[in-house]
């Protein structure tokens, strides 16, 4: 009851009293009376909660008695009547003065007032005096109980907080257990590193996808038990230093429907070449990834790369031949754009990212900057990763027995012809994949790809949008010199579980009466692949055997109109080694616990231009080349034509993985390359390379040296 007629004390924000007494013209406070007028339900009280019930018996009087009219109720008028009224020395109410919106309500207040019956006045020094007082009355009406319960509530927002918010110590933390395992987020495309899971990933009877790379972390678990091997590769160290060095990562946070990790990435080198008169080569790259999962649906990545180098010899030439306009002196192959360091070095920053929404078991959505692969074999004649990171969007789709993905692309010819006010120039390419599992072994895969440009503002033309289309026909509708069309497939056969066959067929303006013809037309612009996996090979637990050859005939992947070629950042988007060459590729992979080793001999034959004043033809290997200009022959095209070079290159790498978690490594690396043209100009030359480093790497992602 007290906290009621302390809460009516509130009331004073709507009903305002004042008292005058005998002869005194001035407004003063009621409380200063003696005593309050008393209704009969007030009998027996003093002080304030005499007070309080003489203002809560008036309000509800008028609550009880007040007629609203019909007129103002059918429109539902909102307002309030302030009525001056004076309860007299003998206990009588009388209206002094009424303000209203009509004369209706003004009447009305008049005509409650008159009903409201006598009662004891309030009195001065012993004797009954009058007084004054104003009330509000709101419209809808109100009782003293909604009035008290409002202003209660008023005050409770008002009052001061007695004691500090504690809703960020309430928040609950989980034991980390490696969530990224289960995620939809990608796994950093390392060749080395995929070739741990690749025999697991293609065992007779899976029904999954391995070309279309990278793969998440959830496509992986299905098949091969990530968070089971991580545990196994666990140091028993207790020391804070010494699990963030061994086996964590350097932060990771779990909470309910959320995670993240913080790692500093590392990639330092340092080594010897031999055609160099530098006396070292080194990389000196520090980075910073950040990642995690909000939900099962979204995951994400974002890694900053800050990086200085020199290289061997025949990689700076080949960083320099493909410099951009602009000054900088080079394009560090499979990163970007090179800044001068020192007097002989680069810097050579980066960024990747890559955001993925999967909002069913059917779709995910992936937007990111960064490479993608396409292909089961070390290259890819479709979509390879040895250019410099883009911007791209991707669709996966899975469902019965098959897996379609569609990617579109941002991409860059930096040449000096198309550099307009320093700005270089941006180009488009979109492609589709689908791959279909036909049987328990066999695995069928159909690639269409498009390039265009911004010629005329075309932009990113809204008809490669549509996800199921034939790009070809589009191209041709679009103007036939628009854009650059090419057609893939590819196929992989199960032999068992310890030996695949994979194969890629591309076709670049495929002629078919020139194929009939036999007489080996410019126009059979066209690549093939063969390739073979042996897994846990002559029985030896996790040793793989790779054996690849791959052949492209000369004017692959270039076109009439040169920023239409299929490539980006004067790189090829497809095989690095642009068209016109052949070569066979022989893998070796073993890892036992957290010891590895990779050996890779590449033996080809390229067909290279002579670039001279007797000799400036265009011989099909140089993408970045329009092939309706200086070909040499209509006919009689073959492989190796123009500076025909053999390549040798051997590299040969072992090493301690440190931190699972990170791919950190501690390895050495022999790589040996002996490139031997047929006659020796300014910028093709006969070499001999021998280039030995040692370093410790993040392997996260390719590092191609053998160009």
């Amino acid at each position: 009851m007290n906290k009621f007629f302390l809460s009516l004390g509130l009331i004073f924000l709507f009903l305002n009293v004042s008292a005058q007494q005998n002869g005194d013209s001035s407004i003063r406070p009621s409380f200063t009376a003696e005593m309050f007028p008393v209704f009969l339900n007030c009998e027996n009280l003093d002080g304030k909660k005499l007070e309080n019930c003489f203002y809560k018996e008036v309000q509800d009087f008028v609550f009880s008695n007040f007629q609203i009219p019909e007129n103002l109720k059918e429109k539902k008028y909102k307002g309030e009547v302030k009525v001056l009224f004076e309860v007299d020395a003998t206990g009588e109410f009388k209206v002094i003065y009424v303000s209203a919106a009509s004369e209706e309500l003004s009447e009305e207040a008049k005509r409650v007032f008159g009903k409201f019956p006598k009662i004891k006045p309030s009195t001065y020094n012993g004797k009954p005096t009058y007084s004054k007082y104003t009330i509000s009355i709101d419209i809808p009406l109100k009782s003293s109980e909604q009035i008290a319960a409002e202003a209660l509530a008023a005050a409770e927002i008002l009052k001061p907080i007695e004691k500090p918010m504690t809703e960020l110590d309430s928040i609950v933390y989980k034991k980390y257990n490696n969530p990224e395992f289960d995620s939809h987020l990608n796994i950093p495309f390392s060749h080395s590193y995929y070739a741990q899971f690749d025999g697991a990933m293609n065992q007779v009877g899976s029904n999954n996808h391995t070309a279309s790379k990278p793969y998440t972390y959830e496509e992986v678990s299905k098949y091969y038990n990530l968070k089971a091997v991580n545990q196994s590769l666990q140091k028993n160290v207790s020391s804070w230093l010494g699990r963030k060095w061994w086996n964590e990562n350097m932060v990771q946070i779990q909470g309910e429907g959320y995670w993240f990790s913080l790692n500093p990435i590392v990639d330092l080198q340092l080594g010897k070449a031999s055609d160099i008169d530098a006396s070292y080569t080194y990389v000196n790259t520090r980075a910073l990834n950040f990642r995690g999962g909000l939900g099962k649906q979204i995951n994400f990545t974002t890694t900053f790369f800050e990086s200085q180098g020199r290289f061997a010899g025949y990689f700076n030439d080949y960083a320099e031949s493909i410099k951009p306009s602009g000054g900088n002196p080079a394009i560090i192959p499979g990163i970007g754009i090179a800044k001068g360091f020192k007097t002989d070095a680069y810097d050579f920053p980066l960024a990747e990212a890559n955001i993925t929404y999967t909002p069913s078991k059917i779709f995910d959505l992936q937007l990111g900057y960064g490479r993608n692969f396409i292909g089961d074999g070390y290259r890819s004649l479709l979509e390879g990763d040895g250019a410099s990171p883009y911007p791209y969007f991707k669709i996966n789709t899975k469902f019965w027995k098959i897996k379609y993905t569609n990617t579109y692309m941002w991409l860059k010819d930096v040449r000096p012809d198309v550099t307009v006010d320093r700005t270089y120039a941006t180009k488009f390419m979109a492609n589709h994949y689908l791959s279909w599992n036909v049987s328990n072994r066999l695995n069928l895969g159909f690639f269409e790809s498009v390039v265009w440009t911004d010629t005329n503002n075309r932009g990113f033309d809204i008809n490669f949008v549509n996800p199921i289309i034939f790009y070809r026909a589009v191209e041709f509708g679009s103007s036939s010199r628009s854009g650059n069309a090419l057609l893939g497939i590819t196929g992989k056969y199960k032999w068992n579980n310890s030996i695949n066959l994979y194969s890629q067929f591309l076709i670049d303006e495929f002629s078919v009466s020139d194929v009939g013809a036999g007489n080996k037309s410019w126009k059979n612009k066209f690549g093939f692949q063969l390739g073979a996996k042996y897994f846990n090979a002559f029985d030896v637990k996790d040793l793989l055997i790779q054996v690849e050859f791959n052949h492209v005939r000369p004017y692959v992947y270039s076109h009439s109109a040169v920023i239409t070629n299929y490539g980006h950042n004067n790189q090829s988007v497809g095989h690095q080694w642009g068209g016109n060459f052949k070569e066979l590729i022989l893998i070796g992979r073993y890892h036992k616990g957290r010891i590895f080793g990779d050996a890779k001999f590449t033996m080809g034959t390229r067909g290279l231009d002579f670039d001279t004043a007797e000799d400036s033809y265009n011989y099909g290997g140089n993408i970045y080349k329009s092939y309706d200009e200086n070909r040499p022959y209509d006919t009689g095209v073959k492989v190796g034509q123009g500076n025909k070079t053999s390549v040798f290159i051997a590299d040969i790498q072992g090493g301690y993985l440190i931190n699972p978690m990170t791919n950190l490594k501690l390895f050495g690396s022999l790589i040996y390359r002996n490139f031997d043209p047929t006659q020796e100009t300014a910028s093709t030359f006969k070499q001999s390379t021998t280039w030995f480093s040692i370093g410790l790497r993040s392997d996260i992602f390719n590092w191609y040296f053998d160009y």
